[in-house]
């Protein structure tokens, strides 16, 4: 056992960060008193360490691409995690539930996740409530037909066949292709 110099607390080594030249190898302040005085000093400095890893990534681009592509997994997993929680308010383990709960699949046409590229999720624009996990097509189906089922009716009558500007599309085929021909003609 060991106590933080900081806050007093007597915390089991692996409570504390390592440091060489430290007593038993270990930091004198815990990892949560670490972590704090770390944030109020990122906090005060802000600019200045951004400015700092800006540059030594600039003065550095093979370190950063292979350090990057060493990490990708975990990143990707990370930004994955972060965009789930911030935007929708889920864990994966909610959003590995609702896949499930929809047989694994995309929530209209079931298709299942392409490898490496997950299932939308669904939600309503105007209430934020989630709907379900789509693939990219459905998610984009809906989007461009702006949310309404007023237009998605329309158009599921229009592939039925049951719609005036079907039964004019000859009429304008042989319009279009009289206009070229005009257009075609020497000028005389």
């Amino acid at each position: 056992m060991k106590q933080c110099n900081k806050c007093g607390a007597v915390k089991p080594p692996d409570d504390f960060y390592a440091e060489k030249g430290g007593r038993n190898g270990r930091r004198p302040e815990c990892k949560v008193c670490t972590n704090a005085r770390r944030k109020e000093w990122y906090r005060a400095n802000k600019e200045r360490e951004i400015a700092r890893v800006t540059a030594w990534q600039k003065a550095n681009p093979d370190r950063v691409k292979a350090w990057r592509l060493k990490n990708r997994d975990r990143l990707n997993k990370q930004l994955r995690e972060i965009h789930l929680r911030k935007k929708f308010g889920l864990t994966p383990e909610q959003y590995d539930e609702m896949l499930e709960r929809q047989g694994g699949g995309c929530a209209i046409c079931e298709s299942p996740p392409t490898p490496g590229i997950s299932l939308h999720v669904d939600h309503d624009h105007g209430t934020g409530e989630i709907r379900g996990l789509l693939c990219v097509r459905c998610n984009n189906g809906i989007g461009l037909f702006r949310e309404s089922p007023d237009l998605l009716d329309r158009a599921v009558k229009y592939i039925l066949g049951d719609s005036a500007q079907r039964s004019c599309a000859d009429e304008w085929a042989a319009l279009a292709r009289e206009r070229a021909r005009e257009l075609r003609k020497p000028a005389v």
